[in-house]
């Protein structure tokens, strides 16, 4: 089934500028159904879509989903979801497929399980683009707990002297010998700003050793000779891969709002 954009719309999104995307899957093998899930008043798909909506630099944003379930549910609270097609195995490549479909000149990656993201930092990730002019930009955060430089689940990067990433592992990087000093350590943000083109091009390419091998799509561009801009965010979010995350983000956004 190719993108399908609700009628009336189409036009007004695909014209604008910076466009936030936003994947959301109901299917999840450790939490299914994720994106209905409640945190406070609201299902987390619909917080997602407000912190992208709070951000000054995006234009539009779009739900990208392959489950009518999440499209309802977004056409509930007035968002504006596109269904995408089912057997995409990756995110960058749901995100392609809608993109194919825009005459942005910018694409946010936005995923649909941070509820908590700033839109500080989805500015900050799109000025890379925008202003920066850079292809692809991404979010570094300085990493303090040593918990998570051990947690597979924490991704870890290092970078140039100007930003730009050289390579992101679930292992501890990078390794210091003992007497030396300790660079500083920094941890993946999971928020993508693309060049439109930039993102075609991306999807395009064969999947590679290193990508598969510690299952980070962004390893792609790496492998293929191209170059990911960072920027230091200071950022506190989490993403709901569990149901303990759930329950965390729960308390929090609960507390948040009785405040």
């Amino acid at each position: 089934m190719p993108v399908v954009f609700p009628s009336g719309l189409a036009r007004s999104v695909r014209s604008a500028h910076i466009v936030a995307v936003i994947p959301a899957r109901y299917s999840s093998t450790r939490l299914p159904g994720k994106p209905l899930a409640r945190l406070g008043d609201r299902t987390m798909i619909e917080h997602v879509c407000l912190r992208a909506a709070e951000a000054r630099r995006v234009d539009a944003v779009l739900v990208a989903t392959d489950d009518e379930r999440v499209a309802e549910a977004v056409s509930s609270f007035g968002g504006t979801a596109v269904m995408t097609l089912a057997t995409h195995e990756s995110g960058t490549d749901r995100l392609a497929e809608v993109a194919a479909h825009l005459e942005c000149d910018a694409v946010i990656n936005l995923q649909g399980d941070e509820p908590m993201m700033p839109a500080e930092a989805i500015d900050a990730v799109a000025t890379l683009v925008t202003s920066g002019g850079h292809d692809m930009g991404t979010l570094r955060k300085r990493l303090t707990d040593p918990d998570d430089l051990t947690n597979p689940a924490v991704v870890k990067l290092v970078v140039d002297a100007a930003g730009r990433a050289l390579y992101f592992s679930r292992s501890p990087i990078p390794f210091t010998r003992p007497g030396h000093p300790q660079p500083p350590l920094w941890r993946h943000l999971g928020l993508y700003a693309y060049r439109r083109d930039f993102l075609l091009r991306v999807a395009a390419l064969a999947p590679t050793p290193l990508e598969r091998a510690e299952g980070l799509e962004q390893l792609r561009v790496i492998e293929h000779g191209l170059t990911i801009a960072t920027v230091e965010t200071t950022a506190d979010t989490i993403g709901v891969d569990t149901p303990a995350d759930l329950e965390r983000v729960r308390r929090l956004i609960e507390a948040a709002v009785s405040r």
